[in-house]
């Protein structure tokens, strides 16, 4: 195993909390039973696609959501507080364990993100930590929605690699999801799957990338 110098991490569920049944509860509330068959941990429709990928602005996803739900008197407001409804939070720790890694590591952030989650997420930062955003944090944050491209296409871990001549063998990847792993494990990166109730601070310690 080559010495390890960069660590690319995920943001949902490995530094910022989620919850994808306080979601599903939130939809189904307003109407809409069936979410699971367009959106998942592990697959999701083309509108979720497309709206992850900034091809589509959130005044469309939420005409995607009326239609495939056949709810057209939802809200903007309804539809975006049940969407924003997974997320919880910034884990406890994890900006001081962030800054740790980054004084040892080039440190990446790789979340695949859409416009209103984004927006929230961005609001939770400045409302609780007084922070604009996460770059203080990393040598560089990628959202997928702003780059056009989301994991676990091998296009976005590419971009990555080649933007900031990472060696694949020199770089960690973490994440909870393994079909993103299966995709950087397979263009080289060294991978750990993150699933709860482990924590981040655990495995880096566990795993010897940062010592006590």
């Amino acid at each position: 195993m080559k010495k390890i110098k960069n660590i690319i991490l995920d943001y949902g569920d490995v530094v910022f909390m989620i919850d994808f049944l306080r979601m599903e509860s939130a939809f189904s509330d307003l109407g809409i039973k069936n979410v699971r068959q367009y959106y998942g941990h592990r697959a999701q429709t083309k509108l979720f696609d497309d709206f992850e990928q900034g091809k589509i602005p959130a005044k469309a996803f939420r005409e995607g959501i009326r239609e495939i739900s056949g709810l057209s008197s939802l809200s903007d407001a309804q539809i975006d507080a049940a969407w924003n409804a997974m997320l919880i939070g910034v884990a406890e720790g994890s900006h001081e364990l962030l800054l740790k890694l980054k004084d040892k590591y080039r440190l990446f952030l790789l979340s695949n993100n859409n416009e209103i989650h984004y927006q929230w997420i961005m609001n939770h930062l400045k409302n609780k930590f007084g922070m604009a955003d996460n770059t203080i944090f990393f040598e560089k944050d990628y959202y997928s929605h702003l780059m056009g491209m989301r994991k676990p296409n091998s296009d976005i871990f590419e971009f990555v690699l080649n933007t900031h001549d990472l060696v694949p063998a020199e770089t960690i990847f973490i994440d909870d999801s393994p079909q993103h792993l299966k995709t950087a494990k397979g263009l080289g990166l060294q991978t750990y799957l993150l699933t709860k109730p482990d924590t981040l601070r655990e495995l880096i310690y566990r795993e010897g990338l940062l010592e006590n």
